[in-house]
């Protein structure tokens, strides 16, 4: 039973955090083909933010994997067969619990560690590919769009790398948007920005203020080909900060307001992976415990299921709540443990209670 639900859960999850990439990747085939990049750098990008969707996905899919294979088991009779042979309750959960202990650690391993560091290089890598990479990349006769305040076009391009015929245009200022030309020019790499020495040009700029136009004749200029931001002053999203970070911003860069949602962030890291054990016992109460049907019975996995759906819901409520309150965020907590404790007492406290009453009659016996 455990081989069942490990090989389900790893197929159900794979098969799932594979849908939802594909349908997320989409949004960033306009940035990656827009910019003339390859499909490895596609692939590269769009990899990065698997993690954080099986890191999303495995508390649900450990529900599903659960409650199915319990269900079919019960179905075949299975379970009737074990009971018969004197298997308990807590026999009959064991797999299922190692199931869920096992998802809950991986997921503690993918919110504590895995999800924030690779969406913290997938930002990094979008911010290259907007800001840097596409000036690498400059085709002849092409239009090419470096950022959304820079596009460069160049004639020819010669196999020594120089550039013939090149138009910048240049709003990185919206007070003053150029446009500049140049009969040739290089491309150079300065601490690992992408410039370009251009020669024998023009930059014109026309001032908003009287409407002239300003020409400026040039035998050498050099331009960034970055968007003037570096990496450092890009802002940090909570889903890339540390348990640190987010515990404890610093007051300069994070505003009084933000940080409810940073620390409900952090709780929710720390809580969700107490969810994965609490829905599996939720699909445990609901078909281990009750009297066998011999036509089946629908009701337990559909009680199950809306179960899971109320208990999602309420989750994000509290964490709404709780962004808003901080005096809320204890009930995040209670929300992800409390319901596996309900369902351990409703599966177990029949065996516990059956073992103790036999053991009060041994005693009386010996006695």
């Amino acid at each position: 039973m455990f081989r069942q639900l490990v090989l389900a859960l790893i197929a159900t999850t794979g098969g799932l955090a594979a849908l939802i990439w594909l349908t997320q990747s989409l949004r960033f085939v306009s940035l990656v083909v827009g910019r003339g990049l390859s499909l490895r750098v596609f692939l590269e990008l769009t990899s990065l933010m698997v993690p954080s969707f099986v890191a999303v996905i495995l508390p649900i899919t450990t529900f599903i994997v659960t409650l199915f294979i319990s269900q079919r088991m019960a179905g075949d009779r299975e379970l009737t067969v074990m009971r018969a042979a004197g298997l308990s309750p807590f026999a009959l959960a064991r797999p299922g619990m190692l199931c869920a202990t096992a998802s809950m650690l991986l997921t503690f391993l993918l919110n504590l560690w895995i999800v924030p560091t690779s969406y913290h290089d997938f930002r990094q890598y979008e911010f290259q590919i907007r800001n840097k990479m596409a000036a690498f990349l400059l085709q002849e006769g092409v239009f090419t769009k470096v950022s959304d305040v820079l596009t460069v076009y160049i004639r020819q391009r010669e196999h020594s790398g120089a550039l013939r015929g090149i138009m910048i245009e240049d709003d990185r200022d919206p007070r003053n948007r150029a446009t500049i030309f140049a009969e040739r020019g290089t491309m150079l790499i300065v601490n690992d920005q992408p410039r370009v020495v251009l020669y024998d040009g023009s930059r014109q700029e026309i001032d908003h203020s009287t409407g002239r136009l300003t020409l400026l004749q040039f035998t050498r200029n050099t331009i960034d080909l970055t968007s003037g931001k570096s990496e450092h002053e890009r802002s940090l999203d909570a889903a890339e900060m540390s348990l640190q970070q987010l515990f404890s911003p610093d007051p300069t860069q994070v505003s009084a307001r933000d940080r409810g949602k940073l620390a409900v962030e952090g709780w929710r890291r720390l809580t969700t992976p107490f969810t994965a054990f609490s829905f599996a016992m939720v699909a445990l109460v609901a078909i281990l415990r009750g009297a066998f049907s011999r036509h089946g019975n629908i009701l337990r996995p559909l009680s199950a299921v809306l179960t899971i759906v109320g208990l999602l819901a309420l989750s994000l409520l509290l964490q709404n709540l709780a962004g808003r309150n901080m005096a809320l965020i204890p009930l995040i907590v209670v929300e992800s443990i409390l319901p596996g404790l309900i369902c351990a007492v409703l599966l177990f406290w029949p065996e516990i209670r059956a073992a103790r009453e036999n053991r009060a009659i041994e005693l009386g016996r010996r006695n």
